[in-house]
């Protein structure tokens, strides 16, 4: 298993374009086989950072979820609340793996 996290920097002004935004790629990750673990929001603290993890059983498999950037009409949609609003100011993706505990 992989797990994609991702670091957001978004814009406080656009929160309700950057839950549009998350909403869209939560059901994309789960209709094109991930498991998506949520978006965490501002609450307390800094209000221009945001978190989204989801997974993929194998890097394979998220480069094949991948392959529809830009091409796949959901995925622009999607990508298009993001360019429309601002909401995203800058993102950055990093893979995990699980330390899962031992039996």
């Amino acid at each position: 298993m992989i797990t994609c996290v991702v670091h957001y920097t978004i814009d406080p002004a656009q929160i309700e374009a950057f839950e549009r935004f998350a909403r869209a790629w939560m059901r994309l990750v789960a209709r094109h086989g991930g498991v998506h673990h949520g978006y965490f929001l501002p609450a307390e603290g800094a209000s221009d950072r945001a978190e989204a993890l989801f997974s993929f059983e194998s890097l394979a498999a998220y480069e094949q979820y991948r392959s529809r950037f830009g091409v796949d009409p959901e995925f622009v949609a999607a990508d298009r609340i993001r360019d429309e609003s601002g909401c995203v100011l800058r993102y950055e993706r990093t893979f995990m793996r699980p330390l899962l505990p031992a039996d």
